[in-house]
């Protein structure tokens, strides 16, 4: 796979570039550079952030775009927000607080299987607003996990342990697109303010999703019981188990209560963003370098060092190339390819809302990149609301979740990683994806008419 989206990745951006099309030579010349984009992000064929590099630098070389034009990610909110998301999921993962917190959790939900997936769902969750990477987020559950089936004696091939994995890996792949935290929804947001002229709150998202978020994990929870029902339903040894868990972290340490309260600081402004207006961007990256000011020391230089800064340039390099095609006015002609059967369906509330959720489930299909979807679509999605006078707020928030949904491994990186620990198959997870994408879809179905509006939100 990887071989191939190379070879595809430098035949079809020629092939495109000298291919008689019916199009400006600068939309031509852009629908082609980032052809090479799509394709290597889909096939894995480099790491993203690197293709997306390379897109920049092509885009800006053969004059397709300025400078300024062809790295205008790279200046974007957007992307720090993402650099200051890296500190805070830092701050919580080297402090110990994230897992002190999981355990916490799981000891105040229960011990039998089904009160233990109950408490690593809600674990996930609240682990979203303070590690905001996903593929983290899922290596400190999974190591929570992996303790919990030494512990019931059960491995790879058991029920319990298809439950627990499957449902921590999926559950870490959809929580992030409800809640402004992760690469797909920063991007998004960054997405809709540039190209949809509308602000995005950071408290307004949440509480859109709230209901969508309550009720997947319900969801989540019965389905994964109903799906994979237990060989043993009570963990050997009760809560004696994380008791000792938490009794190995010891005491809260001074770091801990430290980041404990720059996350909740943070938490609080992102919630109250509608009173003071204060940037989320602005937030994430004041916190973040402030826990790394010797006087406080939290985070050290050296952890600084340390961050892989390769996300936020995937995520800057993905707004640049979304920025170039709007520019050349390529994205015109995706607009037309890619949204005009959807013209039918725009026609109330309830069907506008369900054809824009599965064309974004089916797009997502054909890419294993989250944000190379949101990067490539959304511009064209928001021109294409605006030209059927509809929110481009809602519009964008809706097409996100529904990226959420995935039923192939291959469809996030998260989920191959959740896959890599060989608890659970291919098959499980088209089961549990499927099931709750459907549930997300009728959630969703009943909130955009009925709840959304109560929160100044209208779709037309």
């Amino acid at each position: 796979m990887v071989s191939l989206g190379r070879l595809l990745g430098i035949v079809v951006p020629i092939v495109l570039w000298f291919a008689p099309l019916p199009l400006a030579r600068p939309a031509h010349e852009a629908i082609a550079i980032a052809s090479s984009l799509i394709i290597g992000w889909i096939t894995e064929a480099l790491d993203p952030a690197l293709i997306g590099l390379i897109g920049c630098f092509l885009f800006w070389a053969l004059k397709v775009a300025s400078f300024q034009t062809a790295f205008s990610g790279f200046l974007d909110t957007t992307t720090w927000f993402m650099y200051g998301a890296i500190l805070l999921g830092t701050m919580a993962s080297k402090s110990g607080l994230a897992r002190r917190l999981a355990y916490m959790i799981m000891s105040k939900v229960g011990t039998s299987y089904a009160r233990l997936l109950l408490g690593l769902i809600i674990s996930d969750f609240v682990l979203t607003f303070l590690v905001p990477s996903g593929v983290a987020r899922m290596v400190i559950i999974a190591g929570v996990a992996v303790g919990l089936m030494e512990v019931f004696g059960l491995g790879p091939g058991s029920n319990v342990g298809r439950g627990v994995f499957i449902i921590i890996t999926y559950a870490t792949s959809i929580f992030d697109k409800a809640i402004i935290a992760g690469a797909v929804s920063v991007t998004a947001r960054g997405l809709i303010e540039k190209f949809g002229g509308v602000p995005v709150l950071w408290s307004q998202w949440l509480l859109a999703f709230l209901p969508c978020d309550l009720i997947t994990i319900f969801a989540a929870w019965r389905l994964t019981i109903w799906f994979f029902p237990p060989e043993k339903k009570e963990l050997p040894g009760g809560s004696s188990i994380l008791r000792q868990e938490l009794r190995k972290l010891g005491n809260w340490s001074l770091v801990e209560k430290k980041s404990m309260g720059l996350m909740l600081i943070a938490i609080a402004l992102w919630s109250t963003d509608f009173l003071h207006h204060i940037p989320a961007a602005m937030v994430a990256l004041g916190i973040g370098l402030f826990a790394v000011l010797p006087v406080v020391g939290v985070l050290e230089v050296d952890d600084v060092r340390k961050l892989n800064l390769l996300p936020m340039f995937f995520v800057a390099s993905g707004i640049s190339m979304s920025e170039v095609l709007v520019k050349t006015e390529a994205v015109n002609t995706l607009t037309k390819v890619i949204f005009s059967w959807l013209d039918p369906f725009m026609t109330n509330v309830v069907t506008s809302t369900m054809a824009l959720y599965w064309t974004a489930f089916v797009y997502h299909i054909f890419s294993g990149q989250e944000t190379a979807v949101l990067t490539l679509s959304l511009p064209s999605l928001l021109q294409f609301a605006q030209a059927h006078h509809m929110n481009p707020l809602s519009v964008g928030m809706i097409w996100t979740l529904a990226i959420g949904g995935k039923i192939f491994v291959y469809q996030a990186a998260v989920l191959i990683v959740g896959y890599s620990y060989g608890f659970f198959e291919g098959r499980d997870l088209f089961r549990i994806g499927l099931s709750l994408t459907v549930v997300q879809a009728i959630v969703l179905a009943v909130s955009v008419p009925l709840y959304w509006p109560l929160i100044g939100l209208q779709l037309k």
